[in-house]
């Protein structure tokens, strides 16, 4: 039998597996399956302008991955097919992409809901002076990564001076009226610093919004809390400590039935920079493409079989359905 480390490794995915049977103990639904397709998430590029260390998809300075403009315009046309809600827009940091306001002008003139992923950061960097005024102006939703509101905290996991960078980005961001005004939403994101599950969700949104106004005079709308996948920077983490084993058997033992109606991979599809599909973000990182038609630019690529898709799963998924659960909007229960 395999172990939980056996699981997910980059490469195929397991025929079988944990979180296979623990699924189809639960709720006899073999395979698990997509039920709709409201949000198309794109990985646009995978250069960052940051190094964390909790990145599932490695991204860096270093990197030049990049999604076509070609691209691009099948994403939009995907949307348009499907009529998904939303497309949520990520990297890397994806402002750094040379089509970013092109892309977003796009979806907006098709009058798709449009999320940009950011790592607040970005905002403080050369030629990003006018973005937040830019995305304001085309009601763009901001989800951004803060992984504490304590800036030691924050500089550990992400580099030194990060953390005041992201409150210049937050005061930017604030300044045009995001986390003030309702149709301009700010959401920040929470992961744990270690090989934890994240707190009540709900407690440390009481929290977060009470330390960042007292202590530095910032407004946000909500708080998403996510559990560090065992993938990535943050396995290869687990391994050099040794922990790597312990972590994936809390994911075991916290496995929550409640949440499987609600993971995102049944309601959304992850696109990779070179325009191939995965069932979610974390598959995507491993270079798991989804069953069938793997690239949004294939001609035999059918909307209807796409939304009702089989979804490989790995033991990662543990992380997903552990405790409250975890997706890229936060706790599922």
């Amino acid at each position: 039998m395999p172990t939980p480390s056996d699981t997910i490794e980059n490469g195929n995915p397991p025929t079988e597996g944990a979180f296979a049977r623990r699924v189809a103990e639960s709720t006899g639904e073999t395979p698990l399956r997509a039920r709709t397709l409201e949000t198309i998430q794109v990985n646009v590029g995978l250069r960052c302008n940051l190094s964390c260390e909790h990145c599932h998809v490695g991204a860096s300075p270093k990197r030049d991955e990049e999604m076509a403009w070609p691209i691009m315009l099948s994403v939009v046309q995907l949307a348009k097919r499907t009529g998904a809600a939303r497309v949520d827009i990520t990297g890397g940091a994806p402002e750094i992409h040379p089509h970013f306001r092109a892309f977003i002008e796009e979806l907006t003139r098709l009058g798709v809901a449009v999320q940009v992923r950011s790592n607040l950061a970005i905002f403080s960097e050369a030629g990003m002076e006018d973005l937040a005024a830019f995305l304001s102006r085309r009601t763009v939703a901001i989800t951004g990564s803060l992984p504490c509101y304590l800036e030691e905290n924050v500089d550990r996991q992400r580099g030194s001076g990060v953390f005041q960078a992201a409150l210049d980005g937050l005061r930017r961001l604030n300044a045009v009226g995001y986390g003030r005004e309702k149709r301009l939403p700010l959401s920040l994101v929470y992961n744990p610093g270690g090989a934890t599950l994240p707190p009540s969700q709900t407690t440390l949104e009481a929290d977060y919004k009470r330390e960042m106004i007292n202590r530095y005079g910032i407004h946000f709308t909500q708080l998403s809390t996510i559990t560090n996948m065992p993938i990535g920077r943050f396995r290869a983490d687990l391994r050099r400590q040794g922990t790597e084993q312990q972590y994936l058997t809390l994911l075991q033992d916290a496995f929550n039935t409640a949440t499987l109606a609600n993971i995102m991979c049944r309601n959304q599809i992850s696109i990779g920079w070179d325009g191939r599909l995965y069932d979610c973000d974390f598959n995507l990182a491993l270079g798991w493409p989804v069953s069938g038609t793997p690239s949004l630019t294939d001609p035999g690529l059918d909307v209807h079989t796409l939304e009702r898709r089989p979804i490989r799963v790995g033991d990662h998924c543990f992380g997903c359905t552990a405790g409250s659960g975890s997706s890229c909007g936060g706790a599922l229960v």
